[in-house]
């Protein structure tokens, strides 16, 4: 499978085309957007920050690297791999948004699984600077930008698959991105996942969510899957990293993250849902 970065990417502030012009991407309203020299575009201008430096820090990205490479959510990236390439047209060229991409890794492990496309067009896409920056550090083939999910730089009906990784779905975007025919694939935490360390870290658990997802407006229900497996990890440092991860680091409190501090070891359950929706084509107009 060829990997090439994604091409229709649109301006963050007109929505016009954005075409390549050297080290910058330029819109015909003149618009103009530098391509960094690690190979990223940061394409979310001042006036759509909620803050100054947004998203992941580089603490957390770093943590995430290190935790996804040792391949402990391979299972879930497996699965969204399949998931992403069933039902597409063997010898196809697609193309795949990770929407919310973090440092990279299910765009790796998709870009690495085997598919009946001959040609794959990807583009991550997160908040985090930090994210984006390590992201394009490790692979050069897939375009990496900066920029949000609630205005995605990207032209409307260009995608054929768009995944939500454990990330803050703007199912407006998302429809008006994805082609007639093309699918969300959306990955959520499950009733149980990571039961066991939010068991020592919080006095006492939320009621479970309903596990059931609901349908979006402008998307049909295809299908979904449950991935859930228990996982070891020994050592500080392991430990240490999933929570840093993973939004309990600060709603635990002190105390809560003193008693995870003190672990060597644990097993835990992972356990999430993956949903696919598919893009309704009685509400495109």
């Amino acid at each position: 499978m060829n990997i090439i970065p994604f091409q229709s990417l649109a301006c963050p502030l007109d929505g016009k085309a954005l075409r390549g012009d050297g080290s910058a991407w330029r819109c015909a309203a003149g618009h103009s957007f530098d391509i960094a020299s690690q190979g990223y575009t940061h394409l979310l201008p001042v006036q759509q920050k909620r803050s100054r430096d947004p998203g992941d820090s580089k603490e957390m990205v770093a943590a995430r690297r290190r935790f996804l490479n040792a391949g402990h959510y391979q299972p879930i990236a497996a699965a969204v791999s399949r998931a992403a390439f069933a039902n597409l047209p063997e010898g196809t060229t697609a193309s795949c948004l990770d929407a919310g991409c973090g440092e990279g890794y299910y765009l790796r492990q998709l870009a690495a699984a085997e598919s009946p496309v001959k040609t794959l067009a990807v583009l991550g896409l997160d908040i985090s600077k930090w994210a984006v920056l390590s992201a394009a550090k490790q692979d050069k083939r897939p375009k990496w930008v900066v920029g949000s999910n609630a205005n995605l730089p990207v032209l409307p009906g260009t995608l054929d698959r768009l995944l939500c990784m454990f990330g803050f779905p703007v199912y407006p975007e998302f429809a008006r991105v994805l082609k007639a025919d093309g699918l969300l694939l959306q990955v959520d935490a499950g009733a149980d996942h990571l039961r066991e360390l939010r068991e020592i870290i919080y006095p006492t658990l939320k009621q479970d969510r309903p596990v059931d997802a609901q349908v979006p407006a402008n998307f049909v229900y295809q299908s979904s899957e449950t991935v859930r497996y228990p996982l070891s990890l020994s050592g500080k440092e392991q430990i240490a990293d999933l929570l840093a991860m993973t939004p309990h680091l600060y709603r635990a409190s002190a105390e809560g993250r003193a008693k995870a501090a003190a672990l060597t070891e644990i097993e835990i359950t992972v356990d999430v849902r993956l949903t696919c929706f598919k893009r309704d084509t009685k509400q495109i107009k």
